[in-house]
């Protein structure tokens, strides 16, 4: 009987080697697998990247080229008058001086441009003086003001549209 004890616990340990063991050894083989997980997302992103900063240069010089072109293909340009306006401003009088080009899409728009003249100054002159000097003091200010300008105009236009605003002055004063 006592030898049988013996056998059993001896048995016992060493069924606890051989299970503590397999598991080390089943640690260690997930610990490679996700090593060698991560170690491929790592050489996927960092070759991918490469592939992507590549890609870029390309894209950019395309970019370059474009406006390149747009520059050389600009429409006839309908100056106006310069506007001068007050701003809004709660302490003190401020105003805007600027002078509006209008590029034009073709050749024929300008007829219903001189017609629609008044129209268009008044509607400038009513965009202009509902903007703060904070509004418009930043070049992205100014730009949705370009924007603003050439939207309203095209909405009253029938014969062509306005590609563009071009502000040759602008003073805040």
């Amino acid at each position: 009987m006592a030898e049988e004890k013996e056998n059993q616990g001896q048995e016992e340990k060493e069924e606890k080697k051989e299970g503590g063991s397999k598991l080390l050894l089943i640690v260690i083989i997930i610990l490679l697998l996700l090593l060698l997980i991560i170690g491929g997302l790592v050489a996927y992103f960092l070759l991918s990247g490469n592939e992507q900063k590549q890609q870029q240069p390309q894209m950019q010089k395309m970019e370059k080229k474009h406006k390149v072109n747009s520059m050389a293909e600009i429409g006839p340009i309908y100056p106006l008058d310069p506007f001068i306006v007050n701003l809004v401003s709660p302490n003190a009088d401020r105003y805007l001086k600027c002078k509006i080009d209008l590029e034009l899409d073709s050749p024929n728009l300008q007829k219903e441009i001189e017609k629609k003249l008044p129209a268009i100054r008044d509607l400038i002159i009513r965009i202009l003086s509902s903007k703060t000097v904070e509004e418009i003091q930043t070049a992205k200010g100014k730009e949705k003001l370009k924007e603003e300008i050439k939207r309203k105009i095209n909405q009253i236009l029938t014969t062509g549209e306005i590609r563009n605003v071009y502000f040759t002055e602008f003073v805040i004063q």
